[in-house]
């Protein structure tokens, strides 16, 4: 840390941001010793407490900007109000960090930037799931690994929506002659599994429109989002490019979108648990 000390506020902020959560604590606990009269009469007896409190990482830097911008103030606070303060602003830290979207890639990789692989984020959230599971391709093919894990989520009790494409022939947009729906015939009779009948789809001359979004959700908290069918290709090979979304609420705005278009009555979406080939 560089710079003026700034006000106390913005320099806890920082330090938060800043300090592992360990320390965070540890700082609070040596905080929650000093009066607000011994800060005022000599502030450089709490930066060895501080620095000591847990030692391995130079922070000198940072204890010094801390005391200097609690000694700026008008009325300096005791020191529990700033333990208080620090571990506030590392808690916002830790549930914003808890929410941090990651970047999935398939195919090339680059040294840019730390990435993970979109086969094994599909799989750990299918692992992980323990009540919901939404899955939305345009494709699928083989992804064996998938098909077990989706397997052993409905062992589990997982409730689980596939919205699939199918093909031309039966009003999709797929070429050839299998939906996206048969690479999961293992599990055809323990997940229900959507499709957009070509009597609900807008068209453009003699072109319908496509079913065409790629989404893993798992129990409404975590969701992958991107450029990746589930195929063999495009989980491993293809250049994809998806995004993983770790706020709940943003989640749940996706699914409910579906659920909306699963409506009956209303949705355009139709359910096929009994018409996988």
């Amino acid at each position: 840390m560089t710079g003026p000390p700034g006000d106390l506020a913005a320099v806890i902020a920082e330090l938060a941001g800043r300090l592992p959560a360990g320390h965070v604590t540890a700082w609070a606990r040596v905080l929650r010793t000093v009066q607000a009269e011994d800060l005022a009469a000599d502030g450089r007896v709490l930066e060895a407490p501080l620095i000591e409190a847990r030692p391995g990482v130079a922070l000198g830097g940072a204890a010094a900007r801390l005391i200097a911008a609690w000694q700026a103030g008008e009325a300096p606070l005791p020191g529990a109000a700033v333990a208080l303060a620090l571990e506030s602003a590392g808690r916002v830290v830790g549930q914003a960090a808890a929410r941090r979207s990651d970047i999935v890639v398939s195919g090339p990789v680059s040294n840019s930037a730390d990435v993970r692989l979109t086969s094994s984020v599909v799989s750990e959230l299918i692992h992980d799931c323990r009540e919901l599971l939404l899955i939305v391709s345009f494709a699928a093919f083989g992804v064996t690994e998938v098909v077990h894990e989706l397997a052993r989520a409905t062992q589990r009790g997982v409730r689980m929506d596939l919205v699939l494409e199918t093909t031309a022939e039966e009003g999709g947009a797929l070429r050839g002659p299998v939906g996206a729906a048969a690479a999961f015939k293992a599990i055809r009779q323990d997940a229900t599994f959507w499709t957009w009948p070509a009597d609900r789809r807008p068209a453009v001359g003699a072109s319908r429109a496509a079913l065409h979004a790629k989404l893993v959700a798992a129990d409404e908290r975590i969701a992958l989002l991107g450029s990746a069918n589930l195929t063999d290709k495009a989980l491993a090979l293809n250049l994809e490019l998806g995004v993983i979304v770790r706020d709940p609420a943003v989640v749940r705005r996706m699914i409910c979108h579906f659920r909306a278009l699963m409506r009956p009555g209303e949705g355009i979406l139709q359910p096929i648990p009994q018409q996988i080939e």
